[in-house]
């Protein structure tokens, strides 16, 4: 599970090892990394990253880069993407191309896309209560949770 930053981590985790992996949480993630510097903050990142734009650099980024290394064929886990559409520092739209990219590949996948909130998922208590227990109910189906009578 991570977010943000976190996210772009995990997503490399399950791209490149998805046989070690039975639930996966990538929230608020970067993902698509040959075009992380176009989309709202992700200028801002280069120093960190890179620039895609530079051959030598893309190079080195498409290595690891989640979207540009998911491949048809291979089993994945179920992954549960988590994004909010306001968002101001990372795009909902790493989230949203990287599952439809799945989607076409015939991976499957959920998504959640809270339509309020921020970087930070929600900005009530309700709103982080939902996210948490969409996160949970995952995890607890994911991972082999039994319900007891």
């Amino acid at each position: 599970m991570g977010g943000s930053n976190g996210g772009l981590l995990v997503g490399v985790a399950v791209t490149q090892r998805p046989d070690l992996y039975n639930a996966v949480v990538i929230q608020v993630p970067l993902l698509d990394m040959q075009r992380y510097n176009q989309l709202l903050a992700g200028a801002s990142w280069m120093a960190e990253y890179g620039n895609p734009d530079k051959p030598e650099e893309w190079s080195y980024i498409s290595r690891y880069s989640p979207y540009q290394n998911l491949k048809a064929g291979t089993r994945y886990p179920t992954v549960l993407f988590t994004t909010t559409t306001r968002d101001d520092r990372v795009h909902p739209g790493h989230a949203r191309k990287m599952a439809a990219k799945m989607e076409s590949m015939g991976i499957p996948f959920y998504y959640f896309e809270n339509t309020e909130g921020g970087h930070g998922s929600g900005v009530t208590n309700e709103q982080r209560a939902k996210t948490l227990a969409l996160t949970y109910s995952y995890l607890w189906m994911q991972l082999g949770g039994k319900v007891t009578p």
